[in-house]
């Protein structure tokens, strides 16, 4: 699926590779951890990270956008596949500049009541969560139906009518302080790479591969 958003972003902007040098392979808990990242010509900064472990029964897939170009909010997708449930969970984070109309995100996922919600439990970021957001936890044989959710709300995301970011510096302060968050208050992921890379690292995968902040 990521390969397919990175698809419907290079429809409308020039995907550029990045050098993410000894991050591009990372090994963690059981799972090894591919990572890319790009420049998106006027958006801002994409990466992807695809995990596998536990012989192949456990795949887990993430695509960032930090949209330092585009007034859009901070765009988070992971998709976790194992002992039969396939998991979706796209987050949208509120570093807008202006206000962001999430009315289009909202009713495509609306359309998609079939698919079981997941709790996405309490964290100390849900008050720049926007209610855009997907929280799905579906069984293998509502893969394509997932898939056709994921798709349908990004093109929302990617085609949504929205000004250039007038003032770089400080949409990149709120982009910042929710990635510092991460890093301090912790997130499952940013608990996982503390344990294994130790702290510098991960704030260097956050900050500069994964964020591009």
């Amino acid at each position: 699926m990521t390969e397919r958003l990175l698809q419907q972003i290079a429809a409308h902007h020039e995907l550029v590779a990045l050098d993410v040098g000894e991050m591009s392979t990372l090994k963690a808990n059981g799972m090894t951890f591919l990572v890319r990242a790009y420049h998106a010509k006027g958006l801002g900064h994409v990466s992807v990270m695809r995990a596998k472990g536990f012989f192949g029964l456990m795949k887990m897939d993430t695509l960032i956008i930090n949209p330092t170009e585009r007034d859009l909010p901070l765009y988070s997708y992971d998709r976790i596949f194992a002992a039969g449930n396939d998991t979706l969970i796209v987050e949208l984070y509120d570093t807008t500049l202006e206000t962001f109309d999430q009315g289009v995100m909202q009713a495509i996922a609306g359309e998609y009541a079939d698919l079981a919600e997941r709790d996405p439990g309490e964290h100390w970021y849900d008050t720049i969560k926007l209610s855009a957001s997907i929280s799905k936890k579906a069984k293998k044989k509502q893969t394509r139906r997932a898939d056709a959710l994921t798709l349908a709300h990004f093109d929302a995301y990617i085609t949504a009518k929205v000004p250039k970011v007038s003032d770089p510096s400080v949409k990149n302060e709120k982009t910042l302080t929710y990635v510092n968050g991460l890093l301090t208050q912790g997130g499952p992921s940013t608990d996982v790479f503390k344990k294994v890379l130790g702290e510098e690292k991960t704030r260097e995968l956050f900050h500069r591969v994964l964020f591009g902040v």
